[in-house]
């Protein structure tokens, strides 16, 4: 059960969850294989006996490969740990999976949303979306997936929360 799921209130119904993009696994991938592929080549020298000394060349292969498993480990990690939702009264932010920070804004409390996305950002489908409550300062969150759709559903649940005065 997520984190959203387990702090719903009384009536209330989740519309819309997201959470960071892929591209934040961009740069663990990297160093992963930066530190992975030598590991690997290390450890294949000492299996192969073209090293002249295994327990050096296995040491360092295997210390290398659990760099780069960290790395990735630590990246998948974050983009997990990230959720984002949009309920029928409110907005839901938790970041983190040790130490958690979690916002929680009500829908009528929400002064303005906006989002910032780059140009491979507009492509790829992620963005920072800055959340502004009321008298409160600006909470960005970045590396979002599908930050206009995040927006548009906040501005609908705001639109549909409100009186018709017609």
């Amino acid at each position: 059960m997520s984190y959203v799921e387990k702090n719903l209130i009384a009536g209330e119904r989740v519309l819309y969850i997201t959470g960071l993009h892929g591209i934040v696994l961009v740069w663990p991938i990297v160093l992963g294989t930066f530190f992975g592929l030598p590991g690997i080549i290390l450890l294949i020298a000492s299996i192969a006996g073209k090293s002249s000394d295994k327990g050096v060349t296995v040491t360092v292969g295997l210390a290398l490969i659990l760099i780069a498993a960290v790395s990735v480990l630590a990246g998948v990690i974050s983009k997990k740990a990230t959720e984002m939702a949009v309920t029928n009264r409110r907005v839901l932010v938790k970041v983190g999976f040790l130490n958690r920070k979690s916002y929680e804004i009500l829908l009528p409390k929400i002064e303005s949303i906006g989002i910032e996305e780059g140009v491979l950002g507009r492509i790829l489908g992620y963005g920072s979306v800055v959340v502004r409550g009321t008298g409160g300062t600006p909470e960005p969150f970045r590396n979002i997936k599908n930050p206009s759709e995040f927006r548009r559903q906040v501005q609908g649940q705001i639109d549909a929360s409100q009186p018709n005065t017609a």
